[in-house]
């Protein structure tokens, strides 16, 4: 059975580069292009993890993670954003790991199967 992960987004591009990317490594990918989006995304299937910016638009990633956890306290998280500073934030430490944004997706993908297999 395959691991299903949402992605929440705002930068269309890069969204597109990561659902495919993950897709080709296996997984049932939904996409979002904000929190809203990904809330009601939730609502509606079982995710086993969400990779999350902070920085979108109606929502930002803090407190959809805050949300997330407040629903579905057995989804693993990650908050994947261009802005290391946001690590410090108290509700960044909820999220099971925060990595900053890289053109290279090696450290999303291997911390993405640490997650789901370990």
């Amino acid at each position: 059975m395959l691991n299903k992960i949402l992605l929440i987004e705002d930068e269309e591009s890069l969204r597109t580069l990561y659902c495919e990317e993950l897709a080709k490594e296996g997984y049932e990918i939904f996409s979002a292009s904000d929190g809203m989006e990904g809330l009601s995304i939730l609502e509606e299937n079982e995710v086993d993890l969400v990779v999350l910016d902070i920085k979108m638009p109606n929502m930002d990633g803090l407190e959809m993670l805050r949300t997330i956890l407040g629903k579905r306290k057995n989804v693993k998280s990650i908050i994947y954003t261009s802005y290391p500073h946001y690590k410090t934030d108290f509700m960044s430490w909820a999220a099971d790991a925060y990595l900053v944004k890289s053109s290279n997706l090696i450290e999303l993908k291997s911390t993405i199967r640490e997650l789901l297999n370990g």
